[in-house]
């Protein structure tokens, strides 16, 4: 009677244990999508600010109280050069997704390298640009225009360095943890936000850049 009473709670013991470790992945596959959800109604928040940005701008844009208008500040063809390096850093963190998908630590610590260096180097045009304006005597204070064009087009940088900061965030816990399920969800979130940073920007030019210029 024990061998059966024994042999009954042997196979029932790993039948529980498989039980408890699959209710511990689906908890945890919960928790991912949480985040992820989570992540995403940040970023509808966001389009809510760039949104309202982008309207102060549209009613603004005329009033240049007798100063320069974006026809004689803006330069397309630089923008156009801050715009390509902004889009191809895009194309370069999803060769850093590709690289997780595949497990590869190291390609992953490249890429997200290089989309970091785009990055610096977007950022460096963009304080180059806003440090020339203000030396021609563009400044925000200038005109409700100008006020207008700083705000939204800095309120677009600081989500940028934002970005790179927390990308460099995760290129740390990369080399120190490696893939790791939770270094995989940051990766995805930042994912999702530096592709909407460059939809926010395609409309920047557009409606900044492009249709002031003409």
């Amino acid at each position: 009677m024990s061998t059966e009473v024994l042999d009954r709670f042997g196979a029932q013991a790993p039948a529980h244990a498989h039980s408890h470790d699959e209710s511990h992945d689906h908890a945890h596959h919960d928790t991912s999508e949480n985040t992820i959800f989570g992540f995403w109604l940040y970023l509808m928040s966001d389009c809510i600010l760039f949104a309202c940005l982008f309207a102060a701008f549209a009613v603004l844009r005329g009033e240049v109280a007798g100063g320069p208008s974006g026809k004689e500040l803006f330069e397309l063809n630089y923008v156009l050069v801050e715009t390509a390096i902004l889009l191809f850093s895009s194309i370069t963190y999803g060769f850093a997704m590709v690289s997780m998908q595949n497990q590869q630590r190291g390609r992953v610590m490249f890429w997200l390298a290089v989309t970091f260096l785009l990055g610096a180097g977007f950022m460096a045009m963009e304080i180059n640009e806003f440090a020339h304006l203000i030396h021609e005597g563009a400044g925000p204070s200038r005109s409700a225009f100008l006020s207008s064009f700083f705000t939204l087009v800095g309120t677009h940088g600081l989500h940028v360095a934002s970005g790179m900061l927390w990308m460099l965030v995760l290129m740390y816990q990369l080399s120190k943890k490696g893939l790791t399920p939770a270094v995989a969800k940051r990766l995805n979130c930042l994912s999702l936000f530096w592709h909407f940073l460059d939809v926010v920007w395609i409309g920047v030019f557009t409606v900044v850049y492009l249709m002031g210029a003409m």
